[in-house]
């Protein structure tokens, strides 16, 4: 126990730093992720050293006290994501349905054929706005009959799992596919024509992860984001994006994404919204993400039911208020974040 408990307390101690190393190759960006994982573990850790080891060992107390303070600044970092932290979007007081918008965002699996599910989900949730990712052209082809009760859409069916399908029942205009990094991985850029006559900015993004079998490195993942904030920040209309960002709310990137895009970030102070993987409960990270200017407020937020994908459906309702920009605050970016995103920006 004494062994397992020193390399336990170890392991925990080095997957907390390595994230510390700001390299773009997956060893450093992967420990982003379990961050509430690595919470808990350092706790049971803490717990078995105080237990097992004696009081009279140098290694005992260098490791308990470095495992006490592991659980101090992980809890720092995930503090923000629970309800003890401060909400960056507030919370509409008047529902104005002229101005509003819900969106719902799934990443379905491109080897998932429960396209009854999803299909169900959507009509359940009835969002006026459904972005569909991972979607090939079977799965465009299975949803197909979405274009009934949403008439609008831009669609982009590829089977590489980098497919999108977005569907709206708002008058979409301006509507681009663009391939930003890579030449295979598209975003789609639109705007949206709120019942009001309200125009707001969407961007729908899912760039690659930094895994092994995929991506060795964030590179082009960051840059795409940073390249997305750029847009959303010189943008004069109110802005959305949403997608499977295949990063979490908490990591460094996904900080500096908001401090150059001015873009808030409407999980803070409220939850996780884990997202994936829906088929191992204690690994489950937010991936799938929804940030939007300081002129929109929220109405509600929440996971919806899996249909047999890795991800589980985010739904956000959000109404567009002008004097919110009074009311509510983003991130700024100081000279260290504006080099750093810069030398992202000029990679590849």
């Amino acid at each position: 126990m004494i062994i397992f408990t020193t390399l336990l307390a170890i392991l925990l101690l080095i997957f907390t730093l390595l994230p510390l190393i700001k390299n773009d190759y997956w060893v450093f960006r992967v420990f982003d992720y379990p961050r509430l994982q690595k919470f808990t573990m350092s706790c049971v850790s803490f717990f078995l050293l105080i237990n097992y080891f004696k009081r009279d060992d140098i290694l005992h107390w260098c490791l308990t006290i470095a495992i006490g303070a592991n659980i101090i600044y992980l809890a720092y970092l995930i503090a923000p994501f629970t309800v003890f932290g401060k909400k960056q979007v507030l919370r509409v007081t008047k529902h104005v349905a002229d101005q509003s918008v819900s969106l719902m965002i799934a990443n379905v699996f491109e080897d998932n054929t429960n396209y009854k599910g999803c299909l169900a989900e959507i009509n359940k949730a009835n969002p006026d706005i459904v972005l569909l990712l991972e979607t090939s052209h079977r799965w465009d082809n299975e949803t197909a009959e979405l274009s009934t009760k949403y008439p609008f859409s831009v669609k982009v069916p590829i089977d590489n799992t980098y497919g999108m399908l977005l569907y709206s029942k708002l008058e979409l205009a301006d509507s681009e596919i663009k391939f930003l990094v890579e030449k295979d991985i598209p975003s789609i850029h639109t705007k949206v024509l709120l019942k009001n006559g309200q125009q707001v900015q969407l961007y729908a993004v899912h760039p690659t992860p930094p895994v092994p079998n995929e991506n060795p490195r964030s590179t082009e993942r960051d840059k795409e984001l940073l390249l997305v904030a750029d847009l959303a920040k010189d943008n004069s209309l109110p802005v959305i994006v949403i997608g499977d960002l295949n990063d979490v709310a908490w990591s460094y990137t996904t900080e500096l994404f908001l401090k150059m895009s001015g873009l808030l970030d409407p999980r803070r102070g409220r939850g996780f919204f884990n997202s994936f993987h829906a088929h191992y409960p204690i690994m489950r990270f937010p991936l799938d993400h929804a940030f939007i200017s300081t002129d929109f407020k929220l109405k509600e937020m929440r996971r919806l039911n899996n249909f047999d994908s890795d991800h589980f459906p985010i739904y956000i309702n959000l109404q567009y208020e002008a004097k919110a920009v009074h009311e509510q605050e983003s991130m700024e970016a100081d000279a260290d974040d504006i080099e750093l995103a810069e030398e992202k920006k000029a990679k590849i």
